[in-house]
């Protein structure tokens, strides 16, 4: 048994190709930040992560190929995401209204609205959302 199998999982998206692109770039340095609404949190019963927590980022394949160190975790309303955040989300995002767009449709889609139990889901300016920021700590093999 090795130290990162009793490390909580952190999971970017659903499994598929924007999970293995989110992942790729937390491995590239490139990601540093992530957004998701707490509803979804609630909808799972999971924890909201703590500063200083390690996790152990999980591709597509379900397996584990690196281990983060939460830095700093904010619940904000969606309007009130920053530009440095959306930026330093690693997706190629250059303004928070491109960044809203891009994250609205994820949101939007039938697996969220599956996740958080909800047809209709959808967000808006006064939706809660949590705001992490996070380092890489290693690459597994």
């Amino acid at each position: 048994m090795t130290a990162y199998e009793d490390l909580p999982p952190i999971e970017f998206a659903f499994p598929g190709p924007l999970r293995d692109m989110l992942v790729a770039a937390v491995l590239s340095g490139a990601k540093t930040t992530t957004t998701g609404v707490l509803a979804d949190y609630e909808a799972a019963g999971d924890p909201l992560p703590v500063a200083g927590e390690l996790m152990a980022i999980v591709d597509s394949a379900e397996r584990a190929v690196g281990v983060l160190e939460v830095t700093d975790v904010r619940v904000l309303r969606l309007a009130d995401v920053d530009l440095q955040h959306a930026l330093d989300e690693g997706e190629g995002f250059t303004s928070v209204a491109e960044w809203r767009a891009g994250h609205e449709e994820f949101w939007h889609g039938p697996q969220m609205r599956e996740a958080v139990g909800d047809p209709d889901f959808t967000v808006d300016d006064d939706t809660p959302v949590v705001a992490e920021r996070f380092r890489l700590v290693t690459r597994l093999p």
